[in-house]
């Protein structure tokens, strides 16, 4: 089987083909935007590609024929998919359509990786039929995205996700578990809200996850998401009892007191037992994973 996944430079990318390709009897197509930023070795490819460029995705296409797509690439910060609306649509959706009408030549089994601001956040954790009601363009836009992919004609998966956090060397800026380790390293004081909730999700389950929906070729929508319901509060206290640093330079407070272009949904989260049950997600609890991340940086 040949695999192409798409934002092959970011984390999840990045996560999938370290940790997933390798192991794997599958020719992998990776391509993301620029040159590539990791060793392309084996069975993995590189191929830079602008999703939003439709000659460049059809040629691609019948270069390559691929029998699967993972499609991760996104424009994902929220705020500046408030403050560039053109530019987010032109990538999370549009670029969504270009990639499914390359599709259909192939009839590839095609995943897309969702997000659970999808949902407005006033009942969360959400299961896969909960109606979406997103509140911010960032959420909208993936909306969007999901309803072109139920439209096609094409075997396909939707994989929503949430707070996605993992390691990858010379990514650390990203990463906000090693934020919060370095702001207290440094004995700096941080604060961090305690009036939003999420299911944040380790990368490299996530991984694991799309290998498992597309492996199996599992149609329909999945939740991809950790198993903890936690504040982004209740995740520094977390960080800073696995690293042995200071709690009491972590202050809670709450989202009003954050000035941000876009809304934020209160209470998301996303209920796992399908995607446990179907295609055999078990993902790490937050606690453990954390020691997982400290032996990865101390290997790196």
């Amino acid at each position: 089987m040949r695999i192409l996944i798409t934002g092959a430079n970011g984390l999840l990318g990045q996560h999938i083909l370290s940790l997933i390709a390798p192991h794997t009897p599958c020719e992998w197509i990776a391509t993301g935007r620029g040159p590539c930023r990791f060793p392309c070795e084996g069975n993995i490819r590189y191929a830079s590609l602008d999703i939003t460029d439709t000659a460049a995705v059809a040629a691609l296409w019948q270069h390559y024929q691929p029998d699967a797509v993972i499609h991760a690439a996104a424009m994902t910060h929220v705020d500046a998919c408030e403050q560039q609306k053109a530019l987010c649509w032109q990538i999370n959706v549009e670029g969504t359509y270009h990639l499914l009408q390359a599709a259909r030549s192939t009839n590839s089994f095609f995943l897309l990786l969702s997000t659970d601001f999808i949902f407005n956040g006033e009942s969360g954790p959400y299961a896969e039929d909960d109606l979406p009601d997103p509140v911010n363009y960032y959420g909208l836009s993936k909306l969007c995205a999901e309803q072109l992919v139920r439209a096609s004609d094409l075997p396909w998966a939707i994989a929503r996700t949430v707070l996605v956090y993992g390691h990858v060397a010379g990514r650390e800026k990203s990463n906000i578990v090693y934020w919060i380790v370095q702001q207290l390293q440094q004995g700096k004081s941080i604060r961090m809200v305690n009036d939003q909730w999420r299911t944040p999700t380790w990368a490299a389950d996530l991984a694991i996850g799309c290998w498992q929906i597309v492996s199996q070729q599992a149609k329909g929508v999945f939740h991809l998401a950790g198993p903890d319901m936690l504040t982004p509060y209740d995740m520094a206290r977390e960080i800073a009892h696995a690293w042995h640093l200071p709690t009491e330079l972590i202050e809670a407070t709450d989202s009003q007191n954050f000035q941000q272009p876009a809304r934020r949904p209160a209470r998301t989260g996303l209920l796992i037992h399908k995607a446990s049950q179907l295609v055999y997600y078990k993902p790490h609890a937050f606690a453990e994973s954390l020691k997982m991340l400290q032996k990865q940086w101390t290997q790196a």
